[in-house]
């Protein structure tokens, strides 16, 4: 797959009043380089019409667009691939119905992330590295997590989870190349605004550390 730095995620309960096209255009014009369509509220006609808009909208800009959770509205959009949780439909299972499809994996330990990597995940979630009302259940892994994974996974991961402008440097520090924001972004007045500012810090922890 084709690497990224900044991840950005729907979350249309954080822009009330605001177009969902509007802000994830915003966020793709401010640096948002793969696009992912999260949507556990709405039926599946409701996150079909959204995953066609996003699927139109990101092939303008040549982003690529993931859905999560939801394989057959995937296929039918051709988005270019799926993201899924640890208890979602298993990696084998989704890699027969999606083909050469990028499938991305939510880990929240080193086991979890080593096995993604030998069952051919493309890339995986590495998160909620502090606590996340968008995951108000799961524990945060901690900086910890993020080290470990710099250390020992050779596809590319995402460090996800409470990850907000004033700590973006410390996860950055910690090894992570690439970040993924949600309600920062999304929820933010100025979307493109701050997706500039975390390209900004992810170029300066590149720069720190020796990272093209």
């Amino acid at each position: 797959m084709r690497d990224f730095r900044l991840y950005a995620i729907t979350d249309e309960r954080s822009h009330p009043g605001r177009d969902l096209a509007e802000v994830m255009e915003e966020a793709i014009l401010g640096g948002a380089d793969i696009v992912q369509l999260r949507d556990k509220h709405n039926d599946r006609a409701a996150v079909l019409e959204r995953a066609k808009m996003l699927r139109k909208l990101t092939r303008k800009y040549n982003v690529p667009f993931i859905v999560n959770d939801y394989i057959d509205i995937a296929l039918e959009v051709d988005a270019d691939g799926i993201h899924l949780g640890q208890g979602d439909t298993p990696l084998s299972v989704a890699r027969k119905l999606v083909g050469r499809k990028i499938i991305g994996i939510s880990t929240h330990a080193i086991e979890e992330a080593l096995l993604a990597e030998q069952q051919g995940a493309d890339y995986i979630g590495v998160g909620p590295v502090y606590p996340t009302a968008t995951k108000a259940d799961a524990a945060p892994v901690t900086l910890s997590y993020v080290r470990e994974a710099a250390a020992k996974i050779r596809i590319p991961f995402v460090a996800i989870g409470g990850i907000k402008l004033h700590n973006a440097e410390e996860v950055i520090a910690a090894g992570a190349k690439r970040i993924c924001a949600v309600t920062e972004i999304v929820g933010s007045p100025d979307v493109r605004g701050i997706c500039e500012a975390f390209i900004r810090k992810l170029e300066q922890g590149g720069a720190i550390h020796g990272v093209s």
